[in-house]
């Protein structure tokens, strides 16, 4: 029960692992995103307040506008974000890890009238204490998940090196094991280098730096730069 990872499998039999995002930061996005609100509020008072009883009947539109077309509108059209959510690196995708489309932001939005019941969210904060996926009502009836945003991956920083390709077919495991020893053997001393390195002399027919050198060519022949 402490892990908050959502696991879901793909119609390829990829398993994906959704890191589910707590009531905390999801509170933290919320109060990002009303202060936001507060804001564009504040500045339509100003216009529409010149204009009497007109710029009243538009207030009333644009409080309605804010309040509930602001997150759905953004959810669907802005990769599941609002800028509350992505100040704190969260975003809504769908129960199998899709983006969100626009039915599944209307429902989930529509139901904050029933998980702000029957005061300050009780009812949401509830079922996000309930749900092992830290979901509110909203998120169980439109099936969608708030999850935080992984960094981005970076590709690979290897030494420069010729790339080899390797005189035997590898299993992945093996193939991600040379990739690795490229990523990491330039933060260690010449001589551990040489140690791992070692271990593989079978597949380089080398030791010492030579054997080093080779698995650092395997490795970026491996990643495609050849």
């Amino acid at each position: 029960m402490l892990d908050t990872y959502r696991e879901v499998l793909t119609p390829e039999g990829v398993a994906l692992h959704l890191p589910a995002a707590g009531p905390v930061p999801r509170a933290l996005a919320w109060l990002l995103d009303l202060v936001v609100r507060l804001g564009v509020l504040l500045a339509l008072a100003m216009v529409l307040g010149m204009l009497g009883g007109l710029g009243e009947g538009l207030y009333s539109v644009g409080l309605f506008l804010v309040f509930w077309a602001y997150p759905i509108v953004l959810e669907a059209a802005w990769n599941g974000q609002t800028p509350g959510k992505r100040a704190l690196g969260l975003r809504v995708v769908a129960g199998d890890g899709a983006p969100v489309g626009w039915l599944p932001a209307v429902v989930r939005n529509l139901m904050r009238a029933v998980d702000m019941l029957p005061f300050g969210y009780a009812t949401g904060l509830a079922s996000c204490l309930y749900d092992r996926h830290s979901r509110r009502l909203g998120d169980l009836v439109a099936d969608t998940v708030v999850v935080h945003v992984l960094p981005r991956q970076l590709d690979p920083q290897l030494p420069p090196a010729t790339p080899l390709a390797p005189a035997q077919a590898l299993l992945p495991d093996e193939q991600a094991a040379i990739v690795a020893f490229g990523e990491r053997a330039p933060r260690l001393s010449a001589g551990r280098q040489a140690e791992l390195a070692a271990l593989a002399h079978p597949l380089t027919g080398s030791t010492g730096g030579e054997g080093v050198r080779r698995l650092y060519g395997m490795a970026n022949w491996l990643l495609g730069r050849r």
